[in-house]
């Protein structure tokens, strides 16, 4: 499982241990990391054009050592310093002099950078807030007209690490090298889109054992799945009820049951209007015209999706005693003390659009804020929310680690996807596994199969459910 801690942790984490190392070992520790993975993105390092963008703190200091290591391999490194010398890195800047490399003139900067192999950005460490300042602003201009590979120091500089917010002009890289732990702002968009690919750094930090972050892995969700024993029936596997689709959306319930019996449960009870077209594609389907509370045995209920107006059926569901996946238009027709008041574990699943109506704020605003809005919903609803995009956040009312998923594909932003996705975990649900567990494995391995359905290509909803048991292979395997 990789984590991300807090910029708060990560520097008391760096305070213990310098206190045990000798004065700038661990900078050198740091800078020796981002040396190596800046030679291994240049290939050859003799010869090569470096440019080291530097700021005023220990991230200018971190770049400043690393291009000393790489010219005295043969690099021509020139540093760009964005604060006055005596407010740079003393340590770093005579390393790197003392090296061959050079602090290139106030108006050669843009021009430099513009014939380099490879920048490093070294402008804001992880205190950075506000995006970058105009002089860094232009520099940044210079950085995406050339064609050098770029590499970010801990994090790009103009993120937030703390919460994956982009407020103003930010850097792009190609690389982003971090020490010690990843931080929020690596694995949650809108930041991550800024950090390109991300090597970790160890550097000895000892971190305690509760994160800000947690991204599973495929040793993590294969522990999570749910597998029948010898004596299992489909009743000791779990009965998912679907409450899902309307005369005018009867695909979502189609959807949401294909994902439904791929998700580990061993029986799936459908109740609507769109009980003929369930069981034309899905004959081992069990369906009830008698409405939720006469469906029959339920472990787990998932509603909303196609549900149209039916705001009945919703808050028929919300009112039993067994874990409630709420999505679509079931977030739009539930009463939120209905919500509130439940008891039973109750997993909601919206986009960003369906979070800001629940929110009763602008959509661009928890796109923009996507960890604080995911943990804001869970707090209002006293729920586990999964807030979908590209990646993917499952936080708890509770508080404690979110989880943070981007296995998936621009590809599965098409209709019907997130009624497969809803089916899938509530599956899950019944199976056995808690909100955040259930939540955190379907979006995992509903972004593997949507990777496997799309393959580069267009994808629809239903190519994605028939590739979730390859995507529950590929993690077992």
């Amino acid at each position: 499982m990789r984590t991300a801690y807090s910029v708060e942790t990560v520097r008391a984490a760096e305070r213990e241990l310098m206190a045990r190392l000798p004065e700038g070992a661990l900078m050198q520790r740091a800078a020796a990391g981002l040396a190596a993975a800046c030679a291994d993105l240049l290939g050859r390092v003799y010869g090569s054009r470096v440019v080291l963008l530097v700021g005023s703190g220990d991230n200018g200091g971190d770049a400043l050592y690393a291009g000393a290591r790489l010219a005295r391999r043969g690099a021509g490194v020139t540093a760009v310093l964005l604060a006055r010398p005596e407010r740079t890195h003393s340590g770093g800047l005579a390393a790197l002099l003392r090296a061959g490399g050079r602090v290139t003139a106030d108006g050669a900067a843009e021009e430099a950078v513009e014939r380099a192999d490879l920048v490093v950005d070294g402008i804001v460490g992880i205190g950075g807030k506000g995006g970058l300042r105009p002089d860094a602003q232009a520099l940044a201009v210079a950085v995406e007209r050339s064609r050098a590979v770029v590499v970010a120091v801990d994090l790009p500089s103009g993120v937030e690490a703390d919460t994956g917010e982009v407020r103003g002009a930010a850097l792009r890289a190609d690389l982003t090298v971090t020490f010690g732990t990843h931080k929020p702002g690596l694995l949650v968009d809108p930041a991550r889109e800024y950090a390109g690919s991300v090597r970790l750094v160890d550097i000895g930090l000892e971190l305690p054992p509760d994160a800000e972050l947690e991204a599973l892995q495929h040793a993590d969700v294969a522990r999570l799945l749910p597998l029948p024993a010898a004596e299992s029936d489909k009743y000791r596997r779990g009965v998912v009820g679907i409450a899902a689709g309307s005369a005018r959306y009867p695909g979502a319930a189609v959807l949401a049951v294909s994902g439904a019996l791929r998700g580990g449960a061993g029986a799936v009870r459908y109740v609507g209007p769109a009980a003929q077209a369930v069981i034309a594609r899905f004959p081992e389907t069990l369906v009830s015209d008698q409405g939720p509370a006469k469906a029959g045995r339920v472990q787990a209920w998932v509603v909303g999706p196609g549900a149209g107006d039916d705001a009945a059926t919703v808050a028929e569901v919300l009112s039993t005693e067994v874990p409630v996946l709420l999505d679509a238009d079931g977030l739009r027709l539930a009463e939120r003390n209905a919500v509130r008041g439940r008891t039973a574990p109750t997993l909601m699943t919206p986009h960003a659009g369906e979070a800001a109506a629940l929110l009763g704020v602008p959509r661009e605003e928890v796109e923009g804020a996507r960890l604080a809005s995911a943990r804001e919903l869970a707090a209002v609803y006293r729920a586990t929310v999964l807030l979908k995009g590209s990646t993917t956040l499952v936080a708890d009312s509770g508080g404690g680690a979110v989880r943070v998923n981007a296995t998936g594909t621009g590809w599965l932003a098409t209709a019907g996807s997130g009624d497969v996705l809803s089916g899938l975990a509530g599956s899950l649900l019944a199976a056995g596994l808690s909100a955040s567990d259930a939540g955190s494995v379907a979006a995992y391995l509903h972004g593997l199969a949507g990777r496997f359905a799309a393959d580069g290509a267009p994808a629809g909803a239903h190519d994605v459910a028939d590739r979730i048991p390859e995507a529950w292979r590929d993690v077992r395997g």
